[in-house]
């Protein structure tokens, strides 16, 4: 440890290498300023008098920066906004895609259960199970109607509603007109046959028709729809005017029924108003029908074609053909003899 206690520098024979004759020269050939200069002192505490002198230019000391060359997007702060729209978007999608594939699998099921049983049971009108009377149509416009259609063959069936209840207050504000006016049995009358002669048939001649001729896209049904549905608006413009012992609570029976009482006469306005909304929401439907029919492809020839086509299929004509033409061949056949 002797060793390393003593000081090397203190030895006699030790020559100092900063009084080498070499580097005593440089240092006083230096440039002044340089000796007095001492890098590791703090640069504030350094005198500007000592401070080295530069005859460069001067040099700014400022950090680089680079300009990009294109300016970035202004951020807004209606972008949380536009994302929470988006996402209450894609859910509205989700769900919209979870009720379609929820209907197609029903749709699926209930065609599976067809298969099964053999054939599609009847659902309309909806009757309970112990009633006497069993449902004589099979109603589904979600499983037998097109996408693209359904919309209006449910305005369709809600039309014929509107149609079914407007009957109905018919009748109750004849029988209210009847109740103040002794006159008016036959319009009480003729309101009760209306309702019940006017609601089937309704159905059958018209509504029928256009949910099997978007079902099967068959000109023929479309033809007559468009018959039976010019007769309508015709019924409910006379029905709308109210022609006296005519069974319709019109504009003209409603004036009169306000002469003897108030109340009846308002509710006979708004049967009235019904009669009139009936056959302008009508006339509305039947050109938009029309122009659908006329998109579909549809023509008097396929109406002709489709009609030849069923009458010739039909057992009934196949077996009166039949009887007809042995008779035909009977005949012929005794008189040769």
């Amino acid at each position: 440890m002797s060793d390393f206690d003593s000081n090397p520098f203190a030895d006699p024979d030790f020559s100092n290498p900063f009084q080498d004759p070499s580097v005593t020269q440089v240092r006083q050939t230096s440039p002044p300023g340089l000796e007095e200069y001492n890098p590791f002192a703090d640069a504030k505490s350094t005198p500007a008098s000592t401070a080295p002198k530069t005859t460069g230019p001067a040099v700014s000391t400022q950090p680089a920066i680079m300009k990009p060359t294109e300016e970035p997007p202004a951020y807004s702060q209606a972008q949380p906004q536009e994302q929470s729209q988006a996402a209450a978007e894609l859910l509205r999608r989700q769900e919209e895609l979870e009720k379609k594939a929820a209907e197609l699998d029903r749709r699926e099921r209930e065609m599976q259960s067809i298969n099964v049983s053999g054939g599609r049971k009847n659902n309309w009108p909806p009757l309970p199970e112990r009633f006497p009377v069993a449902p004589c149509f099979y109603h589904d416009i979600t499983v037998d109607i097109p996408v693209e259609f359904q919309k209006t063959v449910k305005i369709m069936y809600y039309l014929w509603m509107l149609h079914t209840g407007t009957l109905f207050a018919n009748l109750i504000a004849c029988l209210s007109w009847f109740a103040v006016d002794g006159n008016r049995g036959v319009d009480f009358g003729l309101a009760i046959l209306w309702l019940l002669l006017f609601t089937p048939c309704s159905f059958v001649c018209w509504y029928r028709p256009i949910y099997a001729a978007f079902r099967s896209d068959s000109s023929f049904r479309f033809f007559i729809f468009f018959f039976v549905y010019v007769c309508q608006i015709g019924i409910y413009v006379i029905q709308s005017i109210g022609i006296a012992s005519w069974g319709a609570s019109g504009w003209i029976s409603a004036l009169t029924g306000l002469n003897k009482s108030i109340p009846v006469g308002l509710i006979m306005i708004l049967v009235a108003a019904l009669f009139t909304t009936l056959a302008v929401l009508s006339l509305i439907m039947f050109k938009k029908v029309h122009g659908m029919y006329r998109t579909t492809g549809a023509s008097f020839e396929k109406a002709q074609q489709e009609f030849a086509t069923g009458v010739m299929s039909n057992k009934t004509v196949q077996t009166a053909a039949a009887n007809a033409a042995s008779r035909a061949a009977q005949g012929a056949f005794k008189e040769q003899v």
